[in-house]
């Protein structure tokens, strides 16, 4: 029996010892072979002595005491760390006068700027979700934590120690006056703005360092809720239009926010990550995509987990053993998985230890995230869900390539996990929060980092990356043409009585709006239709909504927004994004971006000459939706052009309007938009529909005519044609642009003289709708003169510097009078 025991010792030691070989010597399985090729050209072909066999025993004898050295290493520092855990649980304090000094150096020029930079981002996503009903849209307009840092550990640090983890205790105390954070805040009502400067803040707690994964990052916290005050005061000027007095609460409002921010993201156990890389690439992601399976739960009591004092049952533990509550053999549970606003639904499985093994595919819109896992109870006589419990899982991004991933433990220690690169598995046992016995088991596994650069990573760390650096950061558009393909969904949800839906697909970029078909009663939808965007830079993302048509009103079936930073070029871009706020459903795309020829020489042409200008001709439009009564509507154009507004004439009780009307704007690269109004003698007017001209990658001097469908409404398109205009002076006679500039002088005065005679006549008449329309077209007129004067102005300075230039050159060649006295 015991020479049976020995014999498994040296098999499991064997095992242990060639599967360390094969971790540590990659080309240990090649040299196997090599081996035995050895020993057989030694035994029949060329007999020697046994010198292939004392080889390889000398080499195994070699890797197996580096082996034994290796676990005796492993276990003198396991027993001497937990000789370190047991005799020293609670340190004495240190002073620590050199750290506060130490931060004071490094605090203005390096981590002020780091930190303020983060903390920004996290202010502003804050405000944007959580502010009082009285202000109407607020905004962060300047962040900066000044010049005088935090006081760490003023009455000493101590380290202590929880389970096998070690953790630093630091005293906390922050008083500043010298912060420089200012929002805009809007109130609600037409109230007006006012401008709100926090000037002096106070923070004091105890924060809690804890080193995890063998030093490469540090989680940290406050061991309870801090201290908070804040001191408030009211810009003035700038876009200030209300005094102080008028915003009651506000310092209390902010205090709030900051205190419910810490409680939920650093107060204990809640923690954050620092991460302390070997390597610094110097990459930012800006978008992740990860695959997380809902595998499994245990010890699941569906009144345990609720906490209810009245009625509870509980199971039972017997000789410890865990005995099954006989009302859990008949629960019914599912998990919800959240991120951000992106939401997924396990089904439904039975027992105290269901089993799900449902996989998704999230979506992380930055470097960083937290996985959150909601558990709830299904009861068959009721359409509500009983809420259980919940669980949480944070990860990040870091610097190296790697990525780090934390939970809260049983009895609120710590689970770490590190991985590098993208396609490895992490399997996770998380215990669900609260005073309950259950856990969850998910396995995440992540597929791509994205960056900004341009770069990504995907399965088995593959680096994928391009030398060319974009423009977005210098100037709003690139350059490039983003050609985007809707492919396919799948998964919709069912929004009609048989559980089908009618999707269709809107896209937003910028300003720029496209809509897919319509799939009747598909809840996977086939579309492969191909739009074309230019390209923005800043980081804008591409807006996604799927409807499901229907007679009165469309269903919206989700939402999405997929980062386009750091494509590149000639490499098309193949994802499925799943949908948020709802359930079920994704979307797959084919993304590519190209470089659009046309764009370097027309604007340069442009930047050049200085005089170029856009012609837009307003020719019609069709199937207007009706904005009166009597089911037609008097409809005219507004356009925007930057800063300049202009209008056609106004076509009465028609849906089918004809203006056949011509306006002009100087090329600056200004968005072009048209607004569809109704007109309205009495009442203000109404908007049937507006949508977005592009016109920058045109060609010069060549015509574009365009039907555009109206966005904001169900129907309608409007017909343009629209050139930009590069006037070429070097190919004109004098004589001929004298002529046209004369004729066409002599036009715009006669149509002036013209509209103030109709005008006289009509005030005479009192038609008030003609009235209007007569000043509208007086007001057009006056715009195509101060176009005209703009041009003259322009062609005049155009025509000086050429004839300065060809004086300069008749000078250079005519020849001097020394050359002509030498030559006679």
């Amino acid at each position: 029996m015991a020479g049976n025991r020995r014999r498994d010792l040296y098999v499991k030691e064997a095992v242990e010892f060639f599967n360390h070989l094969m971790g540590e010597r990659p080309l240990f399985p090649f040299l196997v072979p090599l081996v035995m090729l050895a020993l057989a050209v030694e035994r029949w072909i060329l007999p020697l002595s046994n010198w292939v066999l004392l080889a390889v025993a000398v080499w195994a004898t070699v890797q197996y005491g580096r082996y034994q050295n290796r676990i005796l290493v492993e276990d003198l520092n396991r027993r001497w760390k937990q000789i370190m855990l047991n005799t020293s649980p609670i340190t004495p304090l240190e002073h620590c006068e050199w750290l506060n000094k130490f931060l004071m150096e490094v605090w203005s020029n390096f981590i002020n700027p780091k930190l303020s930079k983060r903390f920004s981002s996290i202010v502003e996503k804050q405000l944007k979700h959580r502010r009082p009903s009285l202000i109407d849209k607020i905004e962060l307009l300047e962040f900066s934590l000044g010049s005088c840092p935090p006081s760490l550990g003023l009455h000493g640090i101590r380290w202590s120690t929880s389970g096998n983890q070690k953790i630093m205790n630091v005293g906390f105390d922050w008083e500043t006056s010298d912060l420089s954070i200012m929002l805009l805040a809007k109130l609600a009502k037409l109230l007006g703005t006012a401008r709100i400067v926090i000037n002096s803040m106070l923070i004091k707690g105890n924060l809690l360092l804890m080193p995890v994964l063998d030093g490469k990052a540090v989680l940290f916290s406050f061991e309870s809720t801090p201290e908070v005050r804040i001191g408030v005061a009211f810009g003035s000027g700038g876009s200030q239009t209300l005094s102080g007095t008028v915003l009651p609460g506000v310092s209390s409002w902010l205090v709030k926010l900051f205190t419910d921010t810490l409680v939920k993201t650093m107060v204990e156990p809640r923690r954050r990550c620092f991460s302390l890389p070997s390597v610094d690439l110097q990459k930012r992601a800006v978008e992740g995509i990860l695959s997380v399976t809902v595998i499994s739960a245990s010890k699941v009591g569906g009144n345990s987990l609720k906490g209810s004092p009245s009625g509870r049952k509980q199971n039972s533990i017997r000789n410890g053993t865990l005995e099954e509550n006989p009302d859990n053999k008949f629960l019914e549970t599912f998990v919800e998985v959240e991120l951000e606003e992106l939401t997924r639904r396990t089904g439904k499985s039975p027992g105290s230890s269901p089993r799900w093994d449902a996989t998704f595919n999230m979506v992380l819109h930055e470097d960083t995230g937290t996985l959150r896992f909601h558990l709830y109870e299904c009861t068959p006589s009721s359409v509500k869900y009983d809420y259980l419990a919940s669980c949480e899982i944070k990860m990040k991004y870091v610097a190296d390539d790697s990525t780090t991933f934390w939970a809260i433990g049983p009895e609120s220690t710590i689970l770490a996990r590190s991985v590098e690169g993208c396609g490895k598995e992490v399997e996770m046992v998380v215990p669900f929060e609260g005073n309950n016995v259950g856990e969850l088991t998910v396995k995440l596994i992540l597929k791509e980092w994205q960056f900004s650069d341009g770069s990504y990573i995907l399965n088995k760390s593959s680096h994928f990356s391009t030398q060319q650096s974009l423009s977005s950061s210098i100037e709003s558009r690139t350059g490039r043409k983003l050609n985007i393909t809707v492919v396919e969904g799948k998964d919709f949800v069912g929004k009609d009585k048989f559980g089908k839906c009618d999707p269709y697909v809107k896209l937003q970029y910028g300003k720029a709006l496209h809509k897919t078909r319509t799939i009747q009663h598909s809840m996977n939808p086939i579309w492969n239709q191909k739009f074309e965007f230019d390209e923005i830079g800043g980081g804008e993302y591409l807006k996604i909504k799927c409807y499901s048509e229907d007679t009165f009103g469309d269903d919206n079936i989700g939402s999405a927004r997929v980062n386009l930073e750091g494509l590149i070029e000639g490499s098309l871009r193949d994802v499925w994004i799943p949908l948020e706020k709802v359930n079920s459903g994704e979307l797959r795309l084919q993304i590519e971006a190209v470089r659009n020829d046309d764009y370097d020489g027309s604007r340069s042409g442009m930047a050049g000459s200085g005089n170029g200008w856009i012609e837009l001709v307003l020719i019609e439009a069709r199937d207007l939706i009706a904005a009166d009564l009597r089911g037609t509507s008097d409809p005219y154009v507004r356009v925007h052009y930057g800063n300049l507004k202009k209008r056609t004439k106004i076509m009465f009780k028609t849906l089918n309007p004809q203006w056949n009307q011509t306006l002009e704007f100087p090329d600056d690269g200004s968005p072009l938009m048209l607004f569809v109004k109704d007109h309205n003698a009495v009442l203000p007017t109404s908007s049937i529909g507006d949508c977005v001209v592009e016109y920058q990658g045109l060609p010069p001097n060549q015509m574009a005519d365009k039907w555009i469908p109206l966005q904001g409404v169900k129907r309608g398109e409007i017909h343009i044609q629209i050139t930009r205009k590069i006037p070429e002076l070097q190919k004109r006679s004098s004589l001929d642009s004298q002529s046209s500039d004369i004729s066409k002088a002599y036009q715009i005065s006669a149509q002036v003289r013209q509209a103030i005679t109709k005008l006289q006549t009509l005030i005479e008449g009192g038609d008030t709708e003609a009235l209007s329309l007569a000043l509208s077209e007086i007001e057009n007129l006056e715009d195509v003169q101060e176009e005209y004067m703009l041009q003259l102005e322009t062609e005049r300075t155009l025509l000086l510097n050429k004839i300065s230039e060809f004086g300069q050159e008749i000078y250079k060649c005519s020849p001097s009078p020394n050359k002509k006295i030498y030559s006679s």
